[in-house]
Formats: C-alpha cells, sequence, structure tokens
C-alpha cells in the first residue's frame, strides 16, 4: 500500500509525516467503490445494480474515486502511524490535520498519491539534575494573633441571631426594601428589591449604602441622595448621583458566644476548656502551615528544575490542560457551561477571552509534570500490590467487571507510584531558609486561616 513514509520535525513537539501510497492500491480501492456503488444504485434505463461500470463512470466517477481515495488514504495513514518510531506516535488527544488538501484534487487515475499529516507528540527533552541540589524555601511562622482571629471565626461561626431593638450599627444584619427615584421622584420599578438581606459594613449590597443604612431604626423610611466617585466600582454609576427610597424592615445582630470552657464543650465534646480548643486550634493551623510550607519547597525545587531544561509542549496538550482547567472552574462557581457564556456574552467577552490568560500557567504545569513522568521513570518506583487492592476495594467495591478493573488498577498504579516522587526529591535535596515571609500573605492562595 505504502511506497514510501518520511517524518519531519516541526515546533512545538509537532511532526509532518508524509505518505506516498502507490497507484496500484488507489486503483483498487476506486474499482472496490465502483462496484459497491454500481450493486446498490439505480439509474434511469437500467435495472437496480444492472448499470454498467462504464455509464456509472461517466457519472459518478470523479466523486467516487475522491471518496475512494480519502478512503484508501485514511487507511494509509493508520498503516503508517502503527510503523513509525514510538517518539514519533501522536499524542491521544492530538488527530492528524491533513495538510494542503486542496493540491491533491482532483484525484488522477493511475497515480501516486503523496499527502501530509502534521500532528503533535510527546516532547523529548534531557532529564535535569534532580538530586543534590540546594534550593531556598520560604520562611513562614505562626503568629498568635492568627490563632486568635481562627477562634473568632469559630466564635462568629456559632453566633445566635436575634432581634434588636433600637439604631442599626456595623456588623447588624439588616432587612430592607428598596427603589430608585427619578428626577421627579416617581419609583422606577425595574430596580426595585424586596426583603433584601445583607450585613451592615459588609459592602455586599449593589448600591454600596452601608453608611446611610446605619442609624436607622425598624419601620424607618427615608430616601439616600448618594453621589458616586469617577472611579466608583458599582458598575453603570460611575459619577452618577441618585436618590434611593429605602425602608427598614428588620434588625438583628449576632450574638457572639464567649471564648470560654462552655463554648470549647459546644464546639467538641472532646475538649474539657478552653486551653484544649486553644491547643487543638494551634495544632489544626501548624499543620495546614507545614503542608503548605511542603508544597513551597516542592515548589521551589520545579522551579529550580525548570531552569535548565527546554521543553516544547505541543499546543494540543495545553488546550486540552486549559479544558481541564475550565471544567473545574465551572465546578466551583456552581452554574452551567452554558449560564458562564451567557454572563461573558453580557459582558461582551468569551470563554476564549477568560481562559487565554491560564495558557501560561497550563504550560508550566504540563512542564513540570513531564519531568516528574521523567523522574518516576529514571527512579523505576513501584506500588505496593496491598496498597493499590485497597485502593480499588474503596472505589471499586461494586465493579465485577474484570476488564474494568484491570483498567482502573493500571491508572491507580500509575497515580500511587506519581505520589512517591514529591517524597523522594525533599528527600534527595537540601532545602535552606530564606527571608521571612508574613504569614497571612504565605496562606491566603492556599490555605483558610
Amino acid at each position: 500500500m505504502i511506497a514510501e513514509k518520511s517524518i519531519k520535525e516541526l515546533e512545538n513537539s509537532s511532526v509532518a509525516l508524509t505518505v506516498t501510497v502507490t497507484a496500484d492500491t488507489i486503483e483498487e480501492g476506486y474499482k472496490a467503490a465502483l462496484n459497491k456503488y454500481a450493486a446498490t444504485i439505480q439509474l434511469k434505463g437500467f435495472r437496480k445494480g444492472k448499470a454498467p461500470l462504464s455509464v456509472m463512470e461517466s457519472k459518478f466517477g470523479k466523486d467516487i474515486r475522491e471518496e475512494s481515495t480519502f478512503n484508501t488514504i485514511e487507511e494509509a495513514l493508520k498503516e503508517a502511524l502503527t510503523e513509525v518510531e514510538d517518539k514519533y506516535k501522536p499524542l491521544p488527544f492530538s488527530t492528524p490535520e491533513l495538510q494542503d488538501e486542496e493540491t491533491l484534487l482532483p484525484f488522477k487515475s493511475n497515480s501516486d498519491v503523496t499527502f501530509t499529516v502534521k500532528y503533535d507528540i510527546m516532547p523529548v527533552f534531557e532529564t535535569p539534575a534532580y538530586t543534590g541540589l540546594t534550593v531556598t524555601a520560604p520562611k513562614v511562622e505562626l503568629p498568635e494573633e492568627a490563632v486568635t482571629k481562627e477562634l473568632d471565626k469559630l466564635r462568629d461561626q456559632n453566633a445566635m441571631v436575634i432581634d434588636k431593638d433600637g439604631k442599626a450599627e456595623k456588623g447588624d444584619i439588616v432587612t430592607i426594601d428598596y427603589v430608585e427615584l427619578d428626577e421627579e421622584g416617581n419609583e422606577v420599578a425595574a430596580t426595585a428589591r424586596m426583603d433584601f438581606i445583607f450585613t451592615i459594613g459588609s459592602g455586599s449590597n449593589f448600591y454600596e449604602i452601608d453608611d446611610e443604612i446605619t442609624g436607622m431604626k425598624v419601620g424607618d423610611e427615608k430616601t439616600i441622595t448618594k453621589t458616586y466617585a469617577e472611579d466608583s466600582n458599582v458598575e453603570g454609576y460611575a459619577g452618577k448621583t441618585i436618590k434611593l427610597n429605602v425602608a427598614l424592615k428588620a434588625l438583628k445582630f449576632r450574638d457572639v458566644p464567649a471564648l470560654d470552657d462552655e463554648f470549647a464543650q459546644d464546639v467538641k465534646d472532646e475538649y474539657k476548656s478552653v486551653d484544649d480548643l486553644v491547643k487543638a486550634t494551634r495544632k489544626k493551623l501548624e499543620d495546614a502551615l507545614e503542608a503548605k510550607l511542603e508544597q513551597a519547597k516542592l515548589e521551589a525545587l520545579t522551579d529550580e528544575l525548570l531552569k535548565g531544561t527546554e521543553i516544547s509542549v505541543p499546543e494540543s496538550m495545553i488546550d486540552m490542560e486549559v479544558e481541564q482547567a475550565w471544567k473545574r472552574y465551572v465546578q466551583q462557581v456552581g452554574l452551567t457551561e452554558e449560564q458562564i457564556e451567557q454572563f461573558l456574552k453580557f459582558q461582551q467577552k468569551t470563554k476564549e477571552d477568560l481562559t487565554a490568560p491560564w495558557r501560561e500557567s497550563a504550560e508550566k504545569t504540563l512542564r513540570i509534570q513531564l519531568i516528574m513522568e521523567k523522574i518516576m521513570e529514571k527512579e523505576q518506583f513501584t506500588a505496593d500490590e496491598e496498597e493499590v487492592q485497597k485502593v480499588i476495594d474503596a472505589q471499586l467495591g461494586n465493579v465485577t467487571d474484570q476488564a474494568q478493573i484491570d483498567y482502573y488498577r493500571s491508572m491507580i498504579e500509575d497515580d500511587l507510584k506519581f505520589q512517591k516522587i514529591a517524597p523522594f526529591l525533599q528527600e534527595k535535596n537540601t532545602f535552606k531558609e530564606g527571608e521571612a515571609i508574613d504569614y497571612n500573605e504565605f496562606m491566603q492562595d492556599s490555605f483558610g486561616a
């Protein structure tokens, strides 16, 4: 079938595979297609399947030749891909794209056909030195105020919401009705909102009227005149002055429990005193800090590995990583893809506008992953059979199909092997403390205090 083939390496870990298919193979496919159609097509003046091949060719020969030749090209490509070296195999998510299709047409009879496809391959690179390195990691200490803040947060979570008499103050929870008024003092119906609830001082209201609500009592109603700065974040109101009629319908406050033994016991039965609660809270924050520091060490090390490593990441691989990030984003937002895209459309943006800045991060993530996989192969990490079976029992307890179990077993083994990379690297390299970093600044990205 194939007369010859050649591979040319391109940039970004892609290749061009050129294949020449012999004329005999092309004609064999064409005749087979011609006979198939001749047996099924009914032409005027002939019984079904009885039209002479010469008549079929005169009417449909060009179209049949085009279809059959493309089918032969597809089969030749499959054959060629099975024969290329492993390093030139296409990535699973990279579909070979036929190049310059228009130059192939029209196909001529009794002629070889040479075509070229382009596709992405796994990046080839030299594994950097990954042991015996000295890397600077951040120095971060847990301040006592972080423990106090966590305890205050816990108290606030356990606060009771109680009706309040008197004037509204910062921290109070209010229920209001509001509506904008036009220049004549008439209500603008489209802006009306009933039973809107927010906490004064939180800023969680569109018109930013926290200060104007302060001092009102239940039953009070007033018209607020508010002028927004030219650089105001209130969309559509920058530089404008409006009138807003507001009625305070309900006023509540949060009754925050005292930090005492009774509160500690309410939080968890095993706590007998406030000291127990404080110690447990400090331990929780210390563990979180330690986990983040370990992650920071690994990130510092991977940054060092990336410095001396040239990896040309193919576009299809980045596309796949960005798409996975998009799916995670959709899940976190809690809306459907259609709803998010509609919201973006309202802002005159597209999904691509949102995800474009993610590509750089996606490429870095992939480069690190590729290096880690190389290290895993070189070190020949193994997965403990007992541990593998434990995961299978926990995740696939109801699965009885052995082929499916074997498929997931391979994935579980790879995952367990991959998990061994980070501890190995931390053991085989030296980490020294760098400059001190503020605890809150360090923790805010990954761990809540």
